[in-house]
């Protein structure tokens, strides 16, 4: 492979290409190459450790949470309207110099729920999303989002199991129709199959995480298809990080998973009394139920054709940068998927649902944003696990 001004020039067998004269040389023999991991759905700077609180949204917060992407291989992360105005700061020095040395940067900025709908009552997200009574007032919401050009706007469509309130499905038709207008790509939280009907009728983009309340069915699938919409991620990682934390998990002492998470989580997660606090939360006696269903509305919608990219729902506590995203492939590999379909998803599907022609696949013209393994990861997903070395833009990551 040669590289020059961050883009790939050339790819093929050694035998066909010269060497350049003035090149610097990385002998990667034995090693495996493959594109950068592109995450769909996370949300960056409002966690630190295991708290959230929008006053962490702060420069050092949000670097410190791309940089631990980029050493894991997450080459570009879509933040998903839980954003303060810094990111879109953030999100215009990377692409003026277009050489970034952490995760590129997409934002939705702020997400749609309706008056004190869900998730305004989880801790720190009160005044975080747009809340909407009206057609007025989804008009000027989606009027100043255009103004910042968002890669993508989201919308919770959710109760939590009907303890909360849920935005009207003719005010999501009213946003959906009004960002389709300005030619912005619109992704739902959803939860239920009948909420996702309704959305892809209106003509919603992506579906931001699994169904979980029932089997998808045709009709479903076949309005997918029929629209071209997406399941732009499953997110079986957050529903994993409903319950996991109830007890001692094998993962605790994995040396890929410390380098993800600070020392004093790692002791917190370990202690017994926090473990029982997490057995008593409401949603951990749901979140198995809640997994294997999303597990096999995944398979059902990948063997049935429709569309798929990658997403995690990492950011919030208990969902670590970097981990959850190798965490998700091995979960998608739990509920039925090949390893090559998992990383095809991971990383040009999720390209071509961004609308990044630039990413996804190592080819001349492409970014040269990669990952170096020491293992094949198409004989096992968690090989992806070994990584020798990361480049974006052909900038070799600390």
């Amino acid at each position: 492979m040669v590289v020059e001004g961050g883009r790939i020039q050339w790819v093929g067998p050694a035998a066909r290409r010269k060497v350049p004269a003035d090149a610097i040389v990385e002998d990667l023999a034995g090693k495996f190459v493959m594109p950068g991991i592109i995450n769909l759905h996370c949300h960056l700077g409002n966690t630190k450790g295991l708290t959230q609180d929008p006053k962490n949204f702060t420069r050092e917060n949000v670097e410190d949470h791309l940089r631990t992407c980029a050493r894991f291989g997450v080459t570009s992360v879509v933040t998903m309207g839980r954003e303060q105005e810094l990111i879109l700061t953030l999100r215009a020095e990377q692409r003026r110099d277009g050489r970034p040395r952490m995760a590129r940067i997409y934002a939705a900025r702020r997400g749609f729920t309706g008056i004190g709908g869900y998730p305004t009552s989880a801790p720190g997200m009160k005044g975080v999303p747009f809340e909407v009574a009206s057609a007025e007032d989804v008009r000027r919401a989606v009027s100043c989002l255009a103004d910042v050009q968002p890669d993508m706007v989201k919308i919770w469509v959710d109760d939590h199991l009907g303890k909360e309130k849920k935005i009207s499905l003719d005010l999501c038709k009213e946003i959906v129709g009004q960002a389709k207008a300005g030619n912005l790509k619109v992704a739902a939280h959803v939860f239920y199959l009948e909420d996702a009907k309704r959305l892809r009728e209106y003509g919603l983009d992506g579906l931001a995480h699994s169904i979980r309340d029932r089997p998808v069915d045709r009709e479903l699938i076949e309005l997918m298809k029929k629209r071209a919409a997406w399941l732009s991620s499953a997110t079986l990682a957050r529903e994993a990080s409903t319950f996991f934390a109830a007890k001692a998990q094998p993962f605790y002492e994995d040396p890929f998973f410390q380098k993800a998470v600070a020392p004093e989580v790692l002791r917190t997660l370990r202690d017994p009394a926090y473990q029982r606090r997490a057995a008593a939360e409401p949603d951990t006696g749901h979140g198995p139920e809640w997994l294997a269903m999303a597990k096999k509305n995944l398979k059902a919608m990948v063997d049935a054709g429709v569309k798929v990219g990658f997403g995690t729902d990492t950011g919030p506590p208990r969902r670590f940068f970097g981990f959850g995203e190798h965490w998700e492939m091995e979960l998608m590999a739990e509920a039925g998927l090949t390893p090559l379909q998992i990383l095809t998803i991971a990383t040009g599907k999720s390209a071509e649902f961004l609308g990044a022609p630039d990413l996804g696949v190592l080819a001349a013209g492409k970014w040269a944003d990669l990952i170096v393994l020491a293992r094949n990861p198409l004989d096992d997903i968690r090989n992806t696990r070994t990584i020798a070395a990361v480049w974006i833009a052909g900038n070799k990551v600390n």
